[in-house]
């Protein structure tokens, strides 16, 4: 009786590297640390010409029965478009409508 011997070899297939996985501290980290990049670029953006800037110069009008905000605008725009000084004033003031009720006060930009 003879004897065969068998080589086996192990088939190549793609190597797996090293499985890493997150513990809940270090997902927190990862949140935090997204959270904190996102921040300072919301700040550089939004908040670096903000900080800089002057206050911009008002004066108090009260409104006249009558008077709309087209005509405070109007007489505030000084030659520019009235309607970019309407959508100035409603900012400024924080309106909610550009209806106006009369003796309510104003801030209007000055020149």
């Amino acid at each position: 009786m003879s004897t065969t011997s068998v080589t086996v070899r192990p088939v190549a297939g793609p190597v797996a590297g090293p499985v890493y996985r997150l513990t809940r501290r270090g997902r927190l980290v990862v949140l935090v640390l997204a959270f904190l990049v996102l921040a300072a670029i919301g700040v550089m953006f939004a908040g670096g010409s903000m900080a800089t800037s002057e206050p911009e110069a008002t004066e108090t009008v009260v409104v006249e029965p009558g008077q709309t905000l087209w005509d405070i605008a109007a007489a505030a725009s000084d030659g520019r478009d009235v309607r970019d000084m309407v959508t100035h004033l409603v900012d400024l003031n924080d309106l909610d409508s550009v209806v106006l009720d009369a003796g309510q006060s104003l801030a209007v930009p000055v020149d």
